[in-house]
């Protein structure tokens, strides 16, 4: 069966975007959050126009091939100025998760407003019996909340950005994580979590 996984890069201080992350200004000022995405020699597989080291770019390989749909919250979507009517991974359908209206939706996004276990069924039906992906700190809390976390993926950056979006919001209770994997890299350290139920 498919996982549930949370990924993002964050930095030491859990912060997953800079200061005033909006529309049309991305996610925020100087946060060097995604600076391993480019300061490699070797090009990844997935994305075009990565180029990433070689420890980073065999984790985010396999990561980003096990992707076949992926949920966002209605702030990463917006920060993001709506993927430019694609999605955050080249090949996986996008479900953004909203209780608003969205207005200009392409074909390779659905709008899911009816909370966050819609959003994972639907985006698991899109998703061809790969994983589905969770962007944006709310997505994440909600699905922690909700019990359908497999893995939480950091891509932790060695930065202390003293301000930003945090990735996780208050939980109501601890969520126990085993560590499965560590790679360091030049510029970041990717951490593979189990959620343990």
């Amino acid at each position: 069966m498919s996982k549930v996984i949370g990924a993002h890069a964050v930095s030491v201080d859990g912060y997953i975007t800079g200061r005033d992350p909006r529309a049309g200004r991305g996610l925020g000022d100087g946060t060097m959050l995604f600076d391993w995405y480019f300061d490699g020699d070797t090009p990844s597989r997935v994305f075009d126009g990565f180029r990433l080291s070689e420890p980073s770019a065999r984790v985010f390989d396999a990561l980003a091939a096990r992707v076949g749909a992926v949920v966002a919250g209605r702030n990463t979507y917006e920060d993001s100025d709506g993927f430019g009517g694609g999605g955050p991974h080249p090949a996986a359908r996008l479900f953004v998760l909203s209780h608003r209206p969205m207005p200009k939706m392409s074909e390779r996004q659905t709008l899911v407003s009816t909370g966050i276990q819609d959003a994972i069924a639907a985006a698991r039906a899109a998703a061809g019996g790969k994983d589905v992906g969770l962007m944006g700190g709310g997505v994440v809390t909600e699905a922690l909340k909700a019990g359908l976390v497999d893995e939480v993926i950091l891509h932790q950056v060695p930065i202390l950005l003293g301000h930003g979006r945090p990735f996780f919001q208050p939980l109501p209770g601890h969520v126990r994580l085993r560590l499965v994997e560590a790679v360091p890299a030049p510029g970041v350290t990717h951490l593979r979590y189990e959620v343990e139920r």
